[in-house]
């Protein structure tokens, strides 16, 4: 079972885990807890990791590039058109694999934490102003 890609749909207390083979069929698409992602991944041989990119993402990309596979965060307005059916867990991993493979879609590259921290300051500093803005 040589798996070519895993695409993960990223949630609070439960992922969803779609892997796929060279002949791009599903080789299982299951829930996975978060405590359980790391061990799954690191034993895992190296291959390409797909993501809908959050905050989350960057750090679990940061992970799963330390045990050697290539991860790429697509940008969630990009997976959408990719989901067949109704919205769920399962479909949402697929569509994440179908858009991992496409040439023309654009991905985020992972951050740093230095990055998240500057990004959150950015964030933080324009939340303030906006609020003593409307107080004004």
């Amino acid at each position: 079972m040589k798996i070519k890609l895993l695409g993960i749909d990223l949630a609070k207390n439960i992922f969803q885990v779609c892997a796929l083979n060279q002949a791009n069929k599903v080789v299982f698409n299951r829930k996975v807890k978060p405590d359980k992602l790391p061990p799954l991944i690191a034993n895992t041989p190296p291959t390409l990791v797909a993501m809908e990119s959050c905050s989350s993402a960057h750090y679990w990309g940061r992970l799963f590039s330390q045990h050697g596979h290539q991860v790429i965060l697509i940008p969630a307005q990009h997976v959408k058109p990719f989901v067949h059916g109704g919205k769920s867990d399962s479909h949402d991993a697929r569509a994440i694999c179908e858009a991992a493979q496409r040439p023309a879609i654009h991905s985020v590259p992972i951050k740093t934490i230095e990055q998240q921290d500057m990004q959150l300051l950015h964030r933080l500093r324009q939340k303030n102003r906006n609020i003593y803005i409307a107080l004004c």
